[in-house]
């Protein structure tokens, strides 16, 4: 009996000792990622903000958004605005029409929203908009790759686990957004980013990350 115990306990470590040295590389290539991100971005903005202007659009170029993190941390998300700036007040008057209402209840997105402009089209095509959230990941509010955060109350209408959702750091990229994206269910998303959560590991992160690629490069589910 003894010894099934110690053989128990050995397992257990072993297995402790694997999860810890995987997420000091996650953490450290997380924060390899969030400077070279930065460095990336610096550029990128200089340009978003010149196209804005172009538009007549003298507004900040940023936008965050409350979202909420591991183990139920609120904190500001970071990416391109591709709104008009009253986008809020917008979404309310949208949401008076059934129509507008259902696929929101259903999505918690429009397939074609009348409050993206042109630049913020673009922006979400190529996926740049997601950029500054590279500043996210350096500070450790996020990670590279984790189930995309979500904004409070969204779990809940959708009868979500939080306890599960919430147990690791969101991601820029997830299992969801290289396997669908925006031409999932929102019930399809959230089984993917548990599958990721539920299987996270080294070598899925390298695939999810390979995948994300060809999503970016050929467009797919973004909108």
């Amino acid at each position: 009996m003894n010894e099934s115990i110690t053989v128990e306990e050995a397992v257990t470590k072993e297995n402790k000792k694997k999860n810890y040295a995987y997420l000091f590389v996650k953490r450290l290539f997380d924060i390899v990622c969030g400077l070279l991100g930065i460095v990336i971005l610096l550029p990128i903005s200089i340009i978003v903000k010149i196209s804005y202007m172009i538009s007549g659009d003298f507004k900040s170029i940023f936008y965050n958004q409350k979202r909420i993190g591991k183990n139920g941390k609120v904190f500001k998300l970071y990416k391109f605005r591709t709104m008009v700036t009253n986008a809020d007040e917008v979404l309310k008057e949208l949401l008076k029409d059934p129509k507008y209402k259902k696929e929101w209840e259903l999505n918690q997105k429009f397939s074609n929203d009348p409050r993206i402009t042109k630049m913020g089209k673009v922006l979400r095509k190529t996926s740049l908009d997601e950029l500054p959230q590279f500043i996210n990941v350096l500070i450790g509010d996020m990670s590279l790759i984790g189930p995309r955060p979500l904004v409070p109350g969204e779990l809940d209408a959708h009868e979500g686990n939080h306890s599960l959702y919430e147990s690791i750091r969101p991601g820029i990229t997830s299992w969801w957004a290289c396997h669908g994206r925006s031409n999932t269910t929102y019930e399809e998303r959230l089984s993917l980013e548990y599958y990721y959560i539920r299987n996270q590991s080294l070598k899925l992160d390298i695939k999810c990350i390979f995948d994300t690629i060809k999503a970016v490069l050929f467009g797919k589910g973004a909108k």
